[in-house]
């Protein structure tokens, strides 16, 4: 316990130097396992993330005016490096998109950054990555071709989505702001207008720092959350939905009459320093849910919830005229992987919620952020916390 409270005394203190919202640990949440010093997917070395965020206008809805809450996402693999990475995918409930994975599962490589978006900015994005590709010379060959890997969620509840706000600026923008260390969470990002639970959610992020034999790794998460009903939030075993049942979480003033409770998405991100072939990556992005399923999440009809995963190790395993050799950890040390999997997925979505303010969109909408003082009153209710 002294050991719990010294570390989330040290994470508000970092909260506060690098200018970040409030994290879950920082208010109370416990969580099982071991962070690194981040926090973040940034923890495994060489990833780095970058952001566009766009929050303008306000009051009715005008198509193409506004109001507008919605971003871009971008996390690379290996920074500004053009090396491709071992990397697997997995879906829960495809009421979603996530291109570029049909190449992933043939060749067991991810070959371009990842980018997260709104629904309908998919294209967008994708163009606009393969323009950036041009643009830094990221590809040095005369000939090349790539299937850039794009992932969304529907942010129609807040943001006017068929105004089409995302720009291919704003791609290059979150590519060239890529940066590794704190990441901001919340309302950021794609995760912009997203909510969570029944509550704003969008952009989080955690880490788990594992031993196995006598090497050290790690594994990093990224999620844009935007997926469940109130009903089923659990925090730290608690269920905080339930509680809070009569608490205000959103307000709909216009909104599409198909709209049903626990529609949205969630897009998952998992970064790794461990010797991991695709199939292995592919075990690890299929532990998602259970992550998912700790705080809420029933992969609803109506939710896309897509993850990828990848391995930062084996740095000469593209090779496209050389045979090549390559580390592979074997599948009996594989569950602390797992596990650290789960746990950093939980923490991330939460995280995402504490970070995340309340907001109002087009047409009045208003989403509720999470209501901090009434959750960790509860977690002390249930004897989670003291």
């Amino acid at each position: 316990m002294k050991y719990l409270k010294s570390l989330c005394l040290l994470l508000l203190i970092q909260s506060y130097i690098y200018g970040q919202k409030p994290r879950a640990r920082d208010i109370g949440i416990p969580f099982n396992g071991t962070p690194g010093k981040f926090n973040a997917i940034t923890d495994v070395k060489g990833v780095e993330v970058g952001y566009s965020t766009i929050i303008s206008g306000e009051g009715k809805n005008i198509r193409g005016k506004g109001p507008a809450r919605t971003g871009v996402t971008a996390i690379l693999p290996r920074g500004r490096n053009n090396n491709p990475v071992y990397a697997n995918w997995y879906s829960l409930n495809g009421n979603g998109e996530m291109t570029g994975t049909t190449w992933i599962t043939e060749s067991g490589f991810l070959e371009t950054p990842i980018m997260i978006t709104n629904t309908n900015s998919v294209g967008v994005v994708r163009d606009a990555v393969l323009k950036w590709f041009v643009k830094t010379g990221w590809y040095k060959e005369d000939f090349w071709y790539t299937y850039p890997v794009v992932a969304e969620t529907y942010d129609g509840f807040l943001n006017d989505i068929y105004g089409f706000h995302v720009k291919e600026s704003n791609a290059y923008e979150a590519l060239d702001s890529a940066k590794t260390g704190f990441l901001k969470e919340g309302n950021v990002g794609g995760g912009t207008g997203m909510m969570c639970l029944g509550f704003k959610g969008g952009t989080g992020t955690s880490s788990r720092v594992i031993k196995i034999k006598d090497s050290t790794y790690t594994v990093g998460v990224l999620v844009q959350s935007n997926f469940g009903s109130k009903k089923n939030l659990t925090i730290a075993g608690v269920p905080v939905g339930k509680e809070l049942k009569d608490t205000m979480n959103y307000e709909l003033k216009a909104a599409p009459s198909y709209r049903q409770e626990g529609d949205g998405s969630i897009i998952v991100v998992v970064a790794t320093d461990a010797p991991l072939l695709p199939h292995q990556l592919k075990r690890i992005a299929a532990r998602v849910p259970l992550g998912i399923g700790i705080v809420g999440g029933r992969g609803e009809n109506g939710s896309g919830d897509i993850f990828i995963a990848f391995s930062t190790a084996n740095q000469a395993a593209f090779q496209r005229k050389d045979f090549t050799k390559v580390d592979e950890l074997p599948n009996d040390l594989i569950n602390p992987l797992f596990e650290a999997t789960v746990q950093a997925v939980e923490e991330a979505i939460i995280n995402a919620m504490v970070a995340a303010e309340t907001m109002e969109g087009i047409n009045g909408n208003k989403a509720y952020g999470l209501p901090h003082k009434l959750v960790i009153d509860l977690l002390k209710k249930y004897n989670r916390i003291k």
